[in-house]
């Protein structure tokens, strides 16, 4: 019998963006899902649209926040009230191609690993092909200390991994936070194979500079506990290989 995968989605005015999103999930291959939306805003407009376009669908559980409480805290409600024993992760503007679910969750129970993430498209918001960012063969925490090469909405893995481990409270590189702190006892898996398209969009928090580059250093110095000067170090080599893979 197929394992159960649990979509994890969460929303904050993605409205341009998430039925393509959920069509992308609809359309897998792969037909054992649940796709759990968060939905993480005070304002309920988006939230009535939402439960119109999936009221008929039977395989989507709809997690309202009384409080927007960002996109890792959200996630980690997701993860809480999913059923399945893997994961997958997808933002609300990001999507997949149709065999993304049937491939990875293939590749990882045929070697046997508990994490693994894909090559994407990176794509502006008129979905046109920016650039091709290829996923490494394997990572530890020692190469991916100094730069983040995955991207989210490629991600699946066992549910299990994630019982001491969440995502912090940071608006922008939670993620990278939490691959970090999972590579140090699980080798991270990835598939040369593009099955994601990730969205840069001009209003998204990862658009902006200079919170990028403070939450960086909050990455190293504060969950990471480096000293001040090593922190700065890495920040600096952090946005090197950010600028290098994003526009070189």
């Amino acid at each position: 019998m197929s394992l159960l995968i649990s979509v994890v989605i969460p929303y904050y005015k993605k409205k341009k963006y998430i039925k393509r999103a959920l069509e992308s999930v609809y359309n897998q291959t792969y037909k054992n899902f649940e796709i759990i939306i968060v939905y993480d805003d005070t304002d309920l407009s988006d939230f009535f649209y939402l439960e119109e376009l999936l009221k008929k669908n039977c395989k989507i559980k709809i997690i309202f926040n009384k409080n927007n409480l960002g996109a890792g805290f959200s996630r980690n409600i997701g993860i809480k009230n999913s059923k399945g024993k893997m994961i997958a992760f997808l933002d609300a503007d990001d999507y997949w191609k149709k065999n993304k679910l049937e491939y990875q969750i293939n590749f990882m129970i045929k070697n046997k690993i508990n994490f693994s993430f894909t090559s994407y498209y990176l794509i502006d918001d008129n979905n046109i092909i920016m650039k091709k960012i290829v996923a490494k063969k394997l990572l530890f925490y020692e190469n991916l200390i100094q730069s983040c090469d995955i991207g989210l909405s490629t991600v699946m893995l066992k549910k299990n991994i994630l019982n001491k481990l969440k995502f912090p409270n940071l608006k922008t590189k939670e993620d990278y936070i939490l691959w970090l702190n999972i590579s140090k006892k699980n080798p991270l898996y990835g598939i040369n194979k593009i099955l994601s398209y990730w969205k840069k969009t001009p209003d998204s928090l990862s658009s902006s500079v200079y919170q990028k580059i403070k939450d960086a250093f909050l990455v190293y110095n504060k969950h990471m506990k480096y000293n001040v000067i090593k922190s700065i170090l890495l920040t600096i080599f952090l946005c090197i290989n950010f600028v290098r893979k994003r526009y070189l």
